[in-house]
Parts: C-alpha cells; sequence; structure tokens
C-alpha cells in the first residue's frame, strides 16, 4: 500500500531517478494504479460519472507508436491477512464526505468493467491477479527483464532489474515524433549507490520506514509525533530517511541489521515481539516471490493451483481462469473464505438509504451460490455519514436449490438462465423483443424500477432508456445530432436526487454483471462502455423534465426510437 513520504523523499534527493526514453521495450503495468491515474484526468466528467474509456485509448495508443509491449496486471487478489482490509476500511470512510459534497474523487460503480473491456478490445494483454498484485508485477518483470510501470512506491524497493518507471513521470501525452516517451527511470542500484546501502537492505528499510514501533530517538531524531505531523515539519521526509539510511549503511548483510532492529523499538514497549513479527512481514512483503502469471500471459492457461497460496485453496479450480481473465468478480475469494466485504461508496444522498441496499437481494443470491443458503456475509456500507458493518444472510432462489459450486460451470443452460431470471423477477418472455445483448440491461432495469427507493419516475426511466439507445448507436457508429448536443454541452453540477436513484442503477448492474457471471453468463454480456454515460443522462432528465419526448430525440434514426419503444414496452409489459 505504500510508504508514506517516500515518493516525495527520492523525488527530492534528485539525481537517483534518471531521465530516459522510453521505447522498443515489454514494460508490465499496475493496471489498478495506471487506471486512477488516467480517470482522474482533468477531461473526464467525475461528478457525473464521466466515461474515460477515450482517456485509456488514447494511453495504449502513445505506448503502441513507440513499439512498447504492455501487459496489464489488475488488482484482483486477496490477501491473506487483514492489513489491506484495514486500508479499504479507511478509505471507504474517507469517500463518504466527499460522495455528499458531489466532489470529485469518486470512481463510478462500472468504471473497472470498462477498463478491461477497452483493453480486451485494444488487444492489449492483461491478467486479474489472484493474491497480491505487486508480487506478480515485480515477479514478471524481473523475468522478462524489463521494467514496471505504477505509482505506487513501494516499486522503488523491489529490486528489478530493468528498473521502475513512476507514472507521475511518464509523459505519454508527449510522445515525440522519434517515437519515444519522455520519462524518469529509477533502480535500485542507483538509489544503492547514492545512499551506500547493500541492495539486500532495502526491504529492511522499507519495512521499518512504514512500522509505528520504531522509536526514532535511538537514531538521534526526536519522534515525539504522529508520523502524519512529523512530514509536515520534516520537508519530503528528508530527516527521517536520511537518519534510517545512514543507520542502515553501518551494516553489511541484512541479518546483522534485523539484529539490531530492536534497539529501535522503544523503550515500554510491551510488545516486542508483535514489533518484531510485523517488520518480519513487511521485509517478507518486498522478496521478489515467483509468479503465476507468466503461463496465462505465453500461453492462456490458468495458474498451476500447486503455485497458489494456501489461502487460495477455497477456489473452486474451473474458477481459476476465468478469475485471471477478470471475467469473474475477484471479491468471490473473500466471500468464500469468510471475511468481511466493503461496498462501493458513491455519490448519494446521504439522508437516504444507501443505494447499495436496493441491489442486495441480488447480492444475497450471489453469496448463496458460493457459500449454500442460511450462511452470513459481512458487509460494510453506509449507514447516513457513517460506515457500518450488518450481517447479509445468503439466499438461493427455488430454480438454484440444487446447484454446486464445484460443477456450476457444467450446470445447463437453462437452469442458469432461470437462476438469474428469477432473481431480477423477469420471465423469458420480456426480454423476446429485446437484442440478446441488450437484455442484461433492461432486466436490470426492470428490477431497478421495482426496488430503487425512491421511486424513479417517468423522465428518470427514459432517460436510462435513451442513454442505452444512445450506446447502441455509438457501437454501430451512428450518431444523432441532438444527442451528441446534448453530451457536448458544459456540464452542470448534478442533483443530487437524480445522482442517488442512478447510482442505485448502476450498483443493481454491477452485482447484475457479477451474479452473470458466477452463473457462466447465460445472458449475453453487454459492453458497459456504451450502456451509461453519466453526463449525457443527467443532461436528458433535464431535457424530459422540461417537455422534450423522447422521440423528438431520436427522430432522426427510425430504429433508434423501434429500439427504445422495445425496451419500454418490456419493462412496463413485466
Amino acid at each position: 500500500m505504500g510508504i508514506q513520504g517516500l515518493t516525495s523523499f527520492i523525488d527530492h534527493c534528485g539525481t537517483i531517478v534518471k531521465y530516459d526514453h522510453f521505447r522498443n521495450s515489454k514494460v508490465v503495468i499496475d493496471g489498478s494504479n495506471i487506471f486512477h491515474f488516467l480517470y482522474f484526468n482533468p477531461s473526464v466528467d467525475q461528478q457525473h460519472g464521466g466515461d474515460f474509456e477515450d482517456q485509456v485509448c488514447k494511453f495504449f495508443k502513445a505506448l503502441r507508436d513507440c513499439g512498447i509491449e504492455p501487459y496489464v496486471i489488475i488488482d484482483g487478489g486477496s490477501d491473506p491477512t487483514d492489513k489491506k482490509f484495514e486500508t479499504l476500511r479507511k478509505r471507504a470512510e474517507s469517500k463518504i464526505d466527499t460522495a455528499n459534497m458531489l466532489s470529485k474523487g469518486l470512481i463510478p460503480t462500472l468504471a473497472r468493467q470498462v477498463f478491461k473491456e477497452v483493453l480486451s478490445s485494444l488487444g492489449v494483454p492483461f491478467a486479474q491477479a489472484l493474491s497480491e498484485a505487486d508480487q506478480e508485477i515485480a515477479s514478471l518483470a524481473q523475468r522478462w527483464k524489463c521494467p514496471v510501470l505504477s505509482n505506487d512506491n513501494d516499486f522503488y524497493i523491489f529490486d528489478i532489474q530493468a528498473g521502475f518507471l513512476p507514472m507521475s513521470h511518464f509523459k505519454w501525452q508527449n510522445a515525440s515524433v522519434q517515437n519515444y516517451i519522455p520519462c524518469k527511470l529509477y533502480t535500485t542500484t542507483s538509489f544503492c549507490r547514492h545512499f551506500n546501502i547493500n541492495r539486500q537492505l532495502l526491504p529492511v528499510f522499507a519495512a521499518i520506514a512504514g512500522n509505528d514501533y520504531v522509536n526514532l530517538d535511538k537514531m538521534d531524531y526526536n519522534r515525539t509525533w504522529s508520523r502524519c505531523s512529523m512530514f509536515i515539519n520534516d520537508q519530503h521526509g528528508v530527516v527521517f530517511f536520511n537518519k534510517l539510511l545512514k543507520w542502515l549503511a553501518s551494516f553489511q548483510e541484512k541479518q546483522e541489521a534485523l539484529d539490531n532492529v530492536h534497539l529501535l523499538i522503544g523503550h515500554g514497549e510491551n510488545n516486542m515481539d508483535a514489533a518484531l513479527q510485523a517488520l518480519s512481514q513487511g521485509i517478507e512483503t518486498y522478496q521478489i516471490q515467483p509468479g503465476c502469471l507468466e503461463r496465462f500471459f505465453n500461453d492462456g492457461e490458468a495458474p498451476d493451483p500447486g503455485l497458489l497460496p494456501d489461502h487460495l485453496s477455497v477456489l473452486p479450480d474451473w474458477t481459476l481462469l476465468p478469475l485471471t481473465k477478470g471475467t469473474l468478480p475477484p471479491y468471490m475469494i473473500y466471500i468464500l473464505q469468510l471475511r468481511p466485504v466493503i461496498q462501493g461508496i458513491q455519490v448519494e444522498d446521504h439522508s437516504l438509504p444507501s443505494g447499495n441496499i436496493t441491489s442486495r437481494p441480488i447480492r444475497q443470491v450471489f453469496y448463496g451460490l458460493l457459500l449454500g443458503e442460511g450462511r452470513e456475509v459481512e458487509e460494510y456500507d453506509r449507514e447516513g455519514k457513517n460506515l457500518t458493518s450488518s450481517k447479509v444472510k445468503a439466499i438461493l432462489p427455488s430454480a438454484a436449490q440444487l446447484l454446486q459450486l464445484d460443477t456450476l460451470d457444467q450446470t445447463p443452460y437453462f437452469e442458469r438462465l432461470e437462476v438469474f431470471l428469477e432473481t431480477l423477477g423477469v420471465s423469458q418472455s420480456t426480454l423476446n423483443g429485446v437484442p440478446p445483448h441488450l437484455g442484461l440491461p433492461v432486466a436490470v432495469t426492470y428490477y431497478w424500477q421495482r426496488h430503487a427507493h425512491p421511486r424513479p419516475d417517468r423522465p428518470l426511466l427514459q432517460a436510462l432508456l435513451l442513454g442505452l439507445v444512445f450506446g447502441e448507436l455509438c457501437r454501430q457508429r451512428k450518431m444523432l445530432e441532438r444527442m451528441r448536443g446534448l453530451i457536448q454541452r458544459p456540464a452542470m453540477s448534478p442533483d443530487l436526487g437524480v445522482a442517488h436513484v442512478f447510482s442505485q442503477w448502476n450498483r443493481c448492474m454491477r452485482d447484475g454483471l457479477d451474479l452473470n457471471q458466477l452463473l457462466c453468463l447465460p445472458l449475453p454480456e453487454p459492453q458497459c462502455a456504451w450502456l451509461y454515460k453519466g453526463t449525457l443522462v443527467h443532461q436528458l432528465v433535464d431535457q424530459l423534465r422540461g417537455g422534450v419526448t423522447p422521440d423528438s430525440l431520436l427522430m432522426e434514426d427510425p430504429s433508434s426510437v423501434q429500439l427504445y419503444r422495445a425496451m419500454l414496452e418490456a419493462i412496463f409489459n413485466s
């Protein structure tokens, strides 16, 4: 999860990171990190859940133009300890205020699915890690002797031979006519030479720097403040890191440093063993272990179960390949391990119940297929302006009573389809007049129309369906000028009530997609990039409430009118 202050410290040192012209090389990309970096770009309309696929396309085009072969690893895996969960819980708490203020800083519910779809459409090889992604990224880069691209400062510590390219210095938008990308390259060799320490001590440095038990008084540094205030008073962490590195430089071997670490544990600490254990685990984090994704990238095969960590033994063998391909939701691993899950925080009206409650019955079936009926899952979700936990019971609809997780992939198609449709309360006949690839969004929209609170009014439903029509036209390379004009208008601050109802639809869609994936796709999976354009649907609500009719927006293309009416009739006829 990174070491506080390390990035600014290395930037402050100046000479450690070298300027480079990057081209004609493989690169292993930290997918989750780059995903955030590209989304939080000024050109993306974050307040309305803006689309960002154009940014992703431009980024990978710049790489290809420079002869760079990207291999993307997305963090989908589980951490056998609670350290990662605690970090995610604190992040969720901080997002609640952000969401309430309608400000920037939130990732839309479907954005990660869109990211994976865009990678697939561009032919960019990617994998979803089953365990910690950092280890898989470092291992693959070491095997292929190529650098890592990320903004995670943990990669300053991994001893990767070809080095680390910090995304903050990777000027992909300035790819030159000479077909290279201006950037900065970091290597552990340069760092260790600068501070005159053995490279074996880098994991020790990182483990100590990120450990709250260490007492820096032992290095003549007055650590009487919290770590946060310490960095406020020590610009770039220069004093802190320099003192620590000077202390480490007095040792030649890792074990010698470890034998003396106890001297840094403050007086009065009753949990010396806990402190040393935390340091030992921290050091182990940065030892590059053999990965399991190379054969997936080379041959398209699932990871060898024998190479996976013990805590992943809960996964049926058939799930390994779709999990690695990113076509199964990774949080199912947490469910199978009976560990708590955190629901996403979205822009909502915090005087109303969390939008995640609307889709909870869908998740309950998802949990039931994984665990069996009657088991409980601990969910963390927003209640008012606080993050609270509750127990959610796993259920199974009548159509799923005889299904078994270990053989779910072998269950007949019609049985899997019946489970999905029963969960959403939709009949097969309802979807007969709808194009197959829009069957799932229409089924989800019907479910949302019945379960959302407050109940969506007609303009909200019409706006969503018009958004689906717009996406279909874009997919077919068509465009209606009236619609184009709406999406190109300057974005206004979103209406909180509208945002709350649309956040519920997005969550229903996310959980519907997850259930459909676990059931091995009884309905064709839609392209999420075409389903929901936040800026457009918010503009459409304003237009429709002002008296504009759907037919007038679609009049340029008769087939789009037919599609809109078919979806509207399917929902009302149900």
